[in-house]
């Protein structure tokens, strides 16, 4: 993370002002919200029924599996910081259509594994607040959505939350470009698998591929893990 009071990062693809440990984000124009959210809510109690059988880690062998599904994914714990950034939310500007569940996972997530570099790809979105709050000292990079290219990096990483489900296209094309720079234990957020008919097929795909080992389909995200020494299995998570 940067110390600097005050610090301005551009490019023709991207620009990012950070002033007093705040990033603020020009919102694309494109961004508008939508009814995704009351569509969730009708079919939210369906989804919960269907993978019933998937709660609480059932079934579950692998300890590091068994362990994040019951030590993370179910976590209860009322961190202090969920009031704190109930409130920040509360006072300003809700960016993005992540649900409070999934951002609170994205805070324990990285509580959990306490990565040093963190990549954002996707949409202005307030999930940033938590996984800023959840190590502080994170180095964090930004990468804005641009349907046409994705902006290059150079150097691994250990955490990557992607988070623009309505382009599956800009979805595939960032993860096949960034996983080089993911490691044995980089671990990989991609949000929305279920949003559409060409999510679930990408989430399916990528789930397949040779340099992913374990896998974790929450309904509202997939988690990815790259550590081929563990048994590559695909688990289907009640959350």
């Amino acid at each position: 993370m940067l110390n600097h009071s005050v610090a301005f990062f551009h490019s023709k693809k991207i620009s990012i002002l950070w002033i007093n440990n705040q990033i603020k984000l020009p919102l694309p124009q494109s961004y508008r919200p939508n009814d995704m959210s009351i569509t969730r809510a009708v079919k939210q109690p369906f989804i919960w029924l269907a993978r019933l059988r998937h709660r609480c880690g059932y079934g579950v062998h692998s300890p590091f599996a068994f362990e994040l599904i019951t030590n993370v994914f179910y976590e209860k714990t009322p961190y202090y910081a969920y009031e704190e950034l109930k409130q920040k939310e509360s006072s300003g500007k809700k960016l993005g259509k992540t649900s409070r569940k999934v951002k609170r996972l994205l805070f324990r997530l990285v509580n959990r594994f306490q990565p040093q570099r963190i990549v954002d790809v996707g949409l202005p979105s307030s999930a940033i607040s938590y996984l800023q709050a959840a190590k502080k000292d994170t180095f964090y990079t930004i990468i804005t959505y641009n349907s046409h290219w994705v902006q290059p990096i150079e150097d691994f990483f250990d955490f990557i939350y992607i988070h623009h489900p309505d382009d599956p296209y800009f979805v595939e094309k960032t993860f096949n470009q960034y996983v080089k720079y993911a490691h044995e234990k980089t671990v990989c957020i991609i949000e929305g698998i279920y949003q559409s008919g060409d999510m679930k097929k990408l989430w399916r795909k990528l789930c397949q591929e040779e340099v992913v080992g374990i896998t974790f389909d929450l309904y509202d995200l997939g988690i990815i893990f790259f550590d081929r020494k563990k048994v590559k299995q695909h688990y289907i998570v009640n959350f």
